[in-house]
């Protein structure tokens, strides 16, 4: 058996990587027109930062996993193709600014049409909205003289930083195909893939349109709990309570859970505004405006989130921040991941820039490239921006040190000789609740946390 995927990004490289080094047996193409991206994963420094990934990645390369820019031969090779191309929010036309964009699916749709030389599995791996197999099925069979095609979904339910976990021991594994003896004959044989590692109990198998659907719905419940337990943050900074007791405290409710309530700067990474505003696309598309509104909300209290602690760092430092250096720890939107993709930290440090203060970030695992472009745009440079290469050169001579990403190291810096060399009084807004805070305050610093009560002046 042969498996080609399509896209060598945050999802297909990984997943591709696991099944490769599980399955030796059968041969895994990872394709991608970007030559970069692909010289990356052939190389030492995988684009892709993930705990464990080099490893999978080593084990398997060159064995049963290769990494090409031939798209064409690669299609008409494998059996099983993955669709795992972006599809980023649309930013023009009818549904900009919540619509998926499935421009890149259907180019992919097209290229197996015209090439493919015999029956096909197709996996929908991307996020994407309901009924888009409908689409793919459509553009396939009727463009293709010589491929039969059976169209699955099968989305990915990876946490960025912990995505080699979640790809050998998953909660579940969500495989979704047409209710006629062929669909269900394909989704035994994705299903047989998976079970070489993954006991049985853990693939579910679905119709089309509830695996696609439920992609969406799982991503926007994850995303309601943090800003619901956000918005809670700014009640405990306001009435003294502290939201990591009020979280503990229900969250050890069963019915409630301790997951994804600690309150934070805000959500951010590639799902969950994005899964988010096309859930709302498609409430309003079916006219159902409360619904879309409801969901909608969820994206708003995130944004207001961000914002809000923008605030707090200018008004703390008196009402200004012109001037003053204000050292950035974390830019990925969180640890143990490369990924920057709707960070909270690109808001929060162009606010600062637009109060007019020197920005300095810190980030064991972005390029500065990466940091310069998300905030600033290609290309585009600004005095006011800077990248250090440690936590203790961004902080020598900082006025304020902001927790951005909850990254292990930040947990335990030297924190007396950071003191030492910050402008005098040393701010730390912490926005992840992660620092010593009481240790700090001994040393003199004014610590302010997400939902905890502010430094008394």
């Amino acid at each position: 058996m042969k498996i080609t995927c399509l896209g060598a990004g945050y999802v297909g490289g990984p997943t591709m990587a696991m099944i490769a080094a599980k399955c030796p047996d059968i041969e895994v193409t990872v394709v991608d027109p970007n030559e970069s991206r692909i010289a990356a994963w052939n190389s030492e420094r995988l684009p892709v930062y993930e705990p464990g990934l080099d490893e999978i990645v080593r084990e398997a390369r060159g064995r049963n996993l290769h990494f090409k820019t031939d798209i064409k031969e690669a299609i008409r090779s494998g059996d099983i193709i993955f669709v795992c191309v972006g599809t980023p929010t649309k930013t023009y036309g009818v549904g900009a600014g919540r619509a998926a964009d499935l421009r890149y699916i259907e180019s992919a749709a097209r290229m197996i049409a015209e090439v493919a030389e015999k029956p096909k599995i197709i996996v929908e791996k991307s996020t994407i909205p309901v009924k888009t197999a409908e689409a793919l099925l459509t553009i396939l069979r009727s463009n293709s003289r010589h491929g039969n095609f059976q169209v699955l979904s099968n989305p990915e339910f990876l946490a960025e930083g912990t995505a080699i976990a979640d790809l050998q021991k998953p909660d579940r594994i969500l495989i979704g195909g047409e209710r006629t003896p062929e669909g269900d004959a394909a989704v035994e044989t994705l299903a047989g893939i998976y079970a070489r590692w993954i006991p049985r109990e853990r693939i579910l198998t679905t119709n089309l349109w509830s695996s696609e659907l439920s992609k969406l719905v799982a991503n926007a419940f994850l995303a309601q709990r943090i800003s619901s337990i956000n918005s809670i943050s700014a009640l405990c900074e306001a009435t003294g309570a502290d939201v990591e007791e009020v979280a503990h405290a229900i969250g050890t409710d069963s019915r409630i859970g301790p997951k994804f309530l600690r309150a934070s700067v805000g959500f951010g990474g590639s799902c969950f505004q994005k899964d988010i505003l096309n859930l709302v696309y498609l409430c309003q598309h079916f006219a159902l405006p409360e619904v879309a509104a409801y969901w909608e909300s969820v994206v708003r209290m995130n944004d207001w989130q961000k914002s809000r602690f923008t605030r707090q760092i200018v008004q703390s430092l008196f009402n200004t921040v012109s001037g003053k250096r204000i050292a950035t720890l974390g830019f990925a939107f969180k640890k143990d991941t490369n990924d920057t993709r709707e960070s909270p930290a690109i808001q929060i440090v162009r606010g600062l820039i637009e109060e007019n203060a020197d920005v300095v970030v810190y980030d064991p695992e972005v390029p500065a490239d990466a940091i310069r472009r998300d905030v600033l745009g290609e290309g585009r440079t600004d005095d006011r921006l800077q990248v250090a290469d440690s936590a203790l050169e961004a902080a020598r001579g900082a006025h304020a040190l902001v927790v951005l990403t909850e990254w292990d190291e930040f947990r335990d810096l030297d924190f007396a000789a950071i003191y030492k060399g910050m402008h005098k009084p040393a701010f730390v807004f912490d926005g992840r609740n992660i620092l010593p805070r009481a240790k700090l305050q001994e040393m003199g610093f004014r610590v302010f946390a997400i939902g905890k009560c502010p430094p008394i002046p």
